[in-house]
């Protein structure tokens, strides 16, 4: 599904990302960890194309990904850390630019967004324009955009900052049953303990460098220790919320 060989990504002198090479497989929940600053962010930007790597190799669909590669962008979705919208559109309006911009199906469109808006419980905000929205209202509407056009590779950004606990859960059993389906999530996160719940693997990155990747039981190999252990130990125990939910 994934392959990532040698990345790298600089911003003048600074090293976002440094000769990385990964893989997602077709069908797993992948998460993606590290303390801020440590190039995941960088990294979903390369392998959404909306940024170029300096160097280094990115294939999705066994296909070589860049910038204008529109035909793979179609078939995958991107919810970024911040539920950026256009504050003068509407709920409706936004979501109706967004299934135009993918080509759904009327009756397919209306019926995932019946769906997903009556899951978020934001139906009736529909009418009201974005930026009236509170933050958790907009992280919202920004998953019910990414996921109405069922894509096959989805990418998520601390998808949970903002939701309230009854979402949270809802969204966790939604990507388990997504993934389930055969479809492919790859998710960054500060919380560890979603990642323990539904991740079929899990990489570190610090420092823009991978540190570990594995299932959660080959990260351990052994060891008694948590996750919040294994991430400390190899990202400098720095102290940054690592297992703390952040959602309000």
């Amino acid at each position: 599904m994934i392959e990532v060989t040698q990345l790298s990504k600089k911003y003048g002198d600074k090293i976002a990302v440094n000769d990385i090479d990964f893989n997602v497989k077709s069908g797993e929940l992948f998460a993606y960890l590290g303390p801020n600053g440590s190039g995941k962010s960088t990294t979903i930007k390369m392998l959404t194309g909306s940024v170029e790597p300096t160097s280094g190799m990115i294939e999705i669909f066994g296909s070589k990904m860049d910038l204008n590669q529109v035909d793979i962008k179609r078939r995958m979705s991107f919810v970024p850390d911040t539920p950026d919208i256009m504050g003068k559109l509407t709920g409706a309006e936004y979501l109706n630019f967004i299934a135009s911009v993918y080509q759904m199906d009327e009756v397919v469109y209306e019926n995932k967004r019946d769906e997903l808006t009556k899951m978020f419980e934001i139906g009736q905000a529909l009418g009201t324009l974005v930026e009236e929205y509170s933050h958790g209202m907009r992280q919202k509407l920004v998953l019910t955009a990414a996921l109405m056009h069922s894509p096959e590779l989805l990418f998520l950004d601390e998808p949970t900052v903002g939701l309230d606990p009854k979402s949270n859960r809802l969204l966790k059993d939604y990507l388990k049953a997504y993934v389930k389906a055969g479809n492919t999530v790859f998710l960054t996160t500060h919380t560890l303990s979603l990642a323990e719940e539904i991740a079929d693997r899990i990489c570190i990155i610090y420092n823009g460098e991978i540190k570990i990747t594995g299932t959660l039981e080959e990260l351990k190999d052994g060891s008694q220790g948590s996750l919040e252990d294994i991430f400390l130990s190899l990202t400098g125990g720095e102290k940054e919320d690592a297992k703390a939910d952040t959602e309000a």
